[in-house]
């Protein structure tokens, strides 16, 4: 899956701060939930999201709901995320035109 957001402006240098310090327990709760080669790319404000699942994502995002770590990480980001997920809750997807294995 392929996904994307904003940061707020003057919020670069802070975004990746953050994810250099990220949290162990939060590291382990993604491994646990089963995002595999999860990587995060920024240009400018937009940040550009790409992870792998064996199976169903809507699985591993269930697992994530009951992670208290993930919890305080996006409660934590709200000063620096404009928004996540469109007007239904759901990730900014995007949709593959093309692959090459």
């Amino acid at each position: 899956m392929c996904f994307t957001f904003d940061i707020y402006e003057g919020k670069e240098a802070e975004y990746k701060k953050r994810h250099d310090e990220i949290w162990p327990d939060l590291v382990a709760d993604i491994k646990a939930a089963g995002f595999k080669n999860y990587t995060l790319f920024r240009r400018g404000l937009t940040v550009v999201g790409y992870f792998e699942v064996d199976g169903k994502v809507e699985d591993v995002f269930a697992k994530m709901a009951n992670s208290e770590a993930n919890s305080k990480w996006a409660k934590w980001f709200e000063d620096v995320i404009v928004n996540l997920a469109d007007g239904t809750g759901n990730l900014m997807s995007m949709k593959e035109v093309w692959h090459l294995d």
